[in-house]
């Protein structure tokens, strides 16, 4: 009898809390769907006030954490695996979103500063830990790699979406960089909180360190090449109903990420790489995938952001928010600056590239997931270290995330644009195909009303005018709001825009930007040498006009906004054809980037010109 009692009792205290557990189902999903809203709906306000976007998901966590709301999530493990899950997936949205021609042209710089670049930078603000806080050295390298790598979320972020159009040489040397140098930040940080809780049993450490270093990289590098071939063969190969496509793609990223961690590579790399590769090997339904992905990265990012936000308790911050600033503003100011222009040096970098490529350092979530390993891993400063990082990370956002449109704006870096607003959208054709359906809307004075005609390699298909369809050649001339479907490559769409936009004057800056003075681009080098008396060109490019020597120079493909130095001034691509071929080119006598400007100074400058633009919102 009194066991069957007991087993009742039992049974009737397991349902009671099983029923608990359901109850609570509903209060966290309705608060994580808040937060998830919440920070969406904070975004527009964001942009009014030109606020990092992550910087506002990272606020939001913060306040609805201990400090705040009073939500108390303390897992360091769970936080890891979240935050590195969403990291995978933002790493191959970035490779897939490269393009091969950007990867090819900043490979090696970027990736330079994606080793060599983060292990200085590692170091350097070791050594300023141990001033600052009196750390023993290995913890102080170690929240120096805990914060080295700049925040590929953060990056992709501000030029991408932010709407920053800079020219496509720093451009593409950030974007890898970011995208690359987060597996480097992990190995060190990893290898050093090993070397800590060996104390000092570890024998050969460097050369461990080193053989650690090749395998991970060589695994990451090797394995995904392989993985993002045969997503691509997959996915061009099997037949799946239209949305599984995205699905099964992803996943197979996500695999990758977990076979070559699990093996002793570095999982972030290889998923990166296989992003790079998928992207450029016109695997099938690429506009649908860039769409989902897109979408996908943006839930990746809130939740990164949110949970290690959520983690943080910011009332422990007191204690080491004096020291932390100043090891932030050393990282900004010193460490981060003289890293980028040693690594730089032998590439030729003009002063103000390196500049902007130094100030765009941002540390994001990810110095905040690395910061929570020495928490995981239980080290005795792990809290230290890990509220050391999230200073550094939210003095970064706010200092850095808020002035790099006017940092770049002062270093004449940014791309005027060409063209005015362009209507159009991209439909996603079934199997593998060389065309996107592409669906224009023609504005007033677009050139196509003027007379312009559309190119050969543009298949006109069909015009709805007034509610009504009819097939292109019977719709004589096009007219104001027609809406035209045509069949186009991808890589031409950027060229059709401009038929199809509303035009647009060029401004004073603009022309400062472009060069004031007009050149034939087949106009032969040795006349202009002769004409301003330039030198340092050397004398076998003399037999060259002056778009075939630009052209050589910018490794055979070129783009709005592409500069070549020649001598003691700049030529300047202001246009180009389809086929890359430089139709018009500009020439800038002035060299702004001559100046070598300090980083403080540009950063005061930069942080007035921000506070005039707040002010006028405001009044």
């Amino acid at each position: 009898m009194k066991a069957l009692k007991r087993s009742i009792y039992c049974h009737a205290r397991r349902l009671h809390l099983q029923v608990q557990m359901i109850e609570l189902i509903f209060p966290v999903f309705f608060v994580a769907a808040g937060l998830v809203l919440v920070s969406v709906m904070t975004s527009a306000l964001a942009y009014r006030f030109g606020a990092p976007l992550l910087l506002v998901f990272l606020a939001i966590g913060l306040m609805a954490g201990e400090d705040g709301l009073g939500i108390t999530y303390d897992d360091a493990n769970s936080a890891y695996l979240i935050g590195s899950l969403a990291l995978s997936i933002i790493l191959f949205d970035s490779g897939f979103d490269t393009k091969l021609r950007s990867f090819k042209q900043a490979a090696a710089p970027a990736l330079t500063l994606a080793t060599f670049g983060v292990a200085i930078t590692a170091g350097m603000v070791g050594v300023f830990a141990r001033i600052l806080f009196g750390l023993p050295w290995l913890e102080a390298l170690l929240i120096g790699a805990i914060v080295a790598s700049t925040d590929a979320a953060a990056v992709f972020f501000l030029l991408r979406v932010g709407g920053i159009a800079i020219r496509e040489n720093v451009r593409s040397t950030l974007e890898v960089e970011s995208g690359s140098n987060d597996p480097m930040a992990i190995f060190l940080t990893l290898a050093l909180i090993e070397l800590i809780l060996a104390d000092g049993g570890q024998q050969n450490a460097f050369s461990e360190l080193l053989i650690g270093f090749a395998v991970q990289m060589g695994l990451g590098v090797t394995m995904g090449i392989a993985g993002g071939y045969t997503i691509v063969t997959a996915a061009n190969r099997v037949t799946l109903q239209g949305a599984l496509y995205p699905i099964g793609v992803l996943s197979a990223a996500i695999c990758i990420f977990g076979l070559v961690g699990m093996i002793g590579g570095s999982g972030f790399l290889a998923v990166y790489v296989a992003g790079i590769v998928a992207g450029n090997s016109g695997i099938t339904g690429h506009a649908g995938l860039r769409r989902f992905m897109e979408g996908l990265t943006w839930i990746a990012q809130i939740a990164m952001f949110l949970t290690l936000g959520l983690l943080a308790t910011p009332s422990e911050f007191i204690d080491v928010a004096a020291a932390a600033f100043g090891l932030a503003l050393a990282l900004i100011f010193v460490c981060r600056p003289l890293a980028i222009w040693l690594c730089l040096l032998p590439f030729g970098y003009p002063n103000n590239e390196t500049t902007l490529i130094s100030w765009v350092g941002l540390r994001g979530a990810v110095s905040i997931l690395l910061g929570t390993i020495p928490l995981a891993g239980g080290l005795e400063s792990g809290q230290l270290l890990f509220n050391i990082a999230y200073i550094i990370v939210l003095t970064s956002l706010l200092l850095q995330g808020w002035t790099i449109r006017p940092m770049a704006q002062w270093l004449g870096l940014i791309i005027p644009s060409r063209i005015g607003p362009v209507e159009r959208v991209g439909l996603d054709l079934p199997g593998r195909s060389d065309h996107e359906l592409i669906v224009y809307k023609v504005v007033p004075q677009s050139p196509v009303l003027q007379g312009e005609r559309l190119p050969r390699w543009a298949r006109p298909s069909l015009v709805v005018r007034d509610g009504r369809s009819m097939q292109f050649q019977y719709a004589g001339r096009l007219q104001e709001n027609d809406l035209l479907y045509m069949f186009v490559p991808p890589q031409y769409v950027g060229l059709l825009d401009r038929l199809f936009a509303s035009p647009r004057e060029l401004s004073e800056d603009d022309a400062e930007f472009f060069g004031k003075f007009k050149l034939a681009p087949d106009q032969p080098l040795s006349a202009l040498v002769n004409t301003y008396e330039l030198s340092l060109v050397p004398e076998h490019y003399l037999d060259k006009s002056i778009s075939e020597y630009m052209l050589v120079r910018l490794g055979g493909s070129a783009e709005i906004g592409d500069r070549v130095m020649c001598g003691e001034v700049d030529l300047i691509v202001r246009d180009v054809r389809s086929d890359s071929d430089i139709v018009e080119v500009g020439l800038a006598i002035d060299r702004r980037e001559q100046q070598t400007p300090f980083p403080l100074l540009l950063f005061v400058s930069a942080l007035w010109q921000q506070l005039r633009k707040w002010l006028k919102l405001v009044s």
